[in-house]
């Protein structure tokens, strides 16, 4: 069989995760120098729901995940922490 006619199997999710939109990133490089201090190579994230506090990610999520405006912050159960584009996240999470 041709591997190129072939469809791949579908997965739909059912993951349930805690997850914030991020309204802002502020690198912690531009933090350091704007305070004068040292830098630990990570960010801040801000949400856009206001009731939560910005979240410090270290320069190792940065360099994995590269996470943007607009996208989403997402804690797993068990811990792990990711980054998702709004619309992959928007069309496979629904707000419970």
């Amino acid at each position: 069989m041709n591997q190129e006619m072939c469809e791949m199997p579908k997965y739909k999710s059912y993951k349930v995760v805690h997850a914030l939109k991020i309204k802002s990133i502020e690198l912690d490089i531009d933090r350091a120098n704007r305070e004068g201090k040292d830098t630990h190579g990570g960010a801040y994230i801000i949400a856009e729901e206001e009731d939560f506090a910005e979240i410090m990610v270290d320069a190792e999520y940065v360099k994995k995940h590269n996470p943007k405006v607009g996208g989403y912050y997402v804690v797993y159960d068990g811990g792990y922490k990711s980054w998702s584009p709004a619309d992959a996240f928007e069309g496979g999470y629904t707000k419970i």
